[in-house]
């Protein structure tokens, strides 16, 4: 690279469903040369050489191995998000690659999803339309004010919604000692799922989570509570909540996070009144999307400079 000359940064495309934002590419231009996949693949040879750095927006470009072959001067793949899950971080580091994720400019927007996601489930909503003709018995909704919550996970997002829930005035339980928003630990998964009335999964997606939530775990919770997912979708073994809604074993649940993403058009889960799904708008503000490429930029920053990058992923 010639001095003067700005590293070049691969996308996936500008706009579109998987491109970054458009409003994002003139802060993004002030740093880097920004080319997308199709420009990439048009002159492979031209340009092979020069990209140092791609920025992940919703998962794409796909990192692979053939990808990774092809660009010898790859330095840093920078996420726009904390979870990995998408990445083979292994394969990634094989080549010499550095990888960072957002973990600072997402938590306060997904914790105001899970928030918003439990209110709406509890009051029932998003089930008032113009054809609605009663408003009394048929839309008695459930009390959050004083009713228990459960969250399974107690990251940075864990914490957050916590802290919004003690202006709800609400028992929280946690399966991570947390005492600083005054949560009552539960050592046992098993206790929190028997006591809460809202149960929130702010997990990230490993080998360990993956159905964390099945059949069993959804028979230890009340009949009257609601499940809500704001992590990932296959944390929940997808199924197992189609029965449980049906039949009575839990009242609602409130989704952000499904597994695809979008569910087929016919998936038994869009057919129930008792469920809420969201397409995935955890991070989905503007001044939240601006911080993640703002975050995202300073990781690749740091990294092309050899400065120690401030949000690093190890394998």
């Amino acid at each position: 690279m010639e001095q003067g000359e700005l590293p070049v940064l691969l996308v996936n495309e500008v706009g579109g469903v998987r491109g970054v934002l458009k409003a994002h590419v003139e802060f993004l231009k002030k740093h880097f040369h920004l080319i997308t996949m199709k420009e990439f693949l048009k002159n492979k040879k031209h340009w092979s050489k020069k990209v140092q750095a791609i920025y992940l927006w919703w998962h794409k470009p796909i990192i692979d191995r053939e990808l990774l072959e092809s660009l010898p001067d790859l330095k840093v793949i920078a996420n726009s998000g904390v979870g990995m899950d998408h990445l083979d971080l292994k394969l990634i580091s094989s080549f010499g690659v550095k990888m960072a994720n957002a973990p600072h400019a997402v938590s306060s927007s997904t914790a105001d999803t899970g928030m918003a996601l439990l209110l709406a489930s509890a009051r029932r909503l998003v089930e008032v339309s113009p054809d609605t003709e009663c408003f009394a018995d048929d839309l008695l909704g459930d009390e959050v004010t004083g009713a228990t919550l459960g969250i399974i996970g107690m990251g940075s997002i864990g914490y957050k919604i916590a802290l919004r829930a003690k202006a709800f005035e609400m028992k929280i339980l946690t399966e991570e000692e947390e005492r600083a928003v005054g949560a009552i630990y539960c050592t046992k998964i098993e206790d929190l799922l028997q006591q809460s009335d809202f149960v929130m999964l702010v997990v990230s997606l490993t080998p360990q989570t993956h159905k964390l939530i099945g059949k069993r775990e959804l028979e230890l919770m009340k009949p009257t509570a609601t499940l809500i997912n704001i992590s990932r979708g296959p944390v929940v073994d997808q199924d197992a909540p189609v029965e449980a809604l049906q039949t009575g074993v839990i009242k609602a649940a409130a989704l952000d996070v499904t597994y695809p993403e979008p569910l087929p058009r016919d998936h038994p889960l869009l057919k129930l009144k008792n469920i809420l799904i969201t397409p995935h708008l955890g991070i989905k503000t503007d001044k939240t999307t601006r911080m993640i490429t703002e975050e995202a930029v300073a990781n690749i920053l740091a990294a092309l400079n050899g400065l120690p990058i401030p949000n690093e992923v190890f394998p």
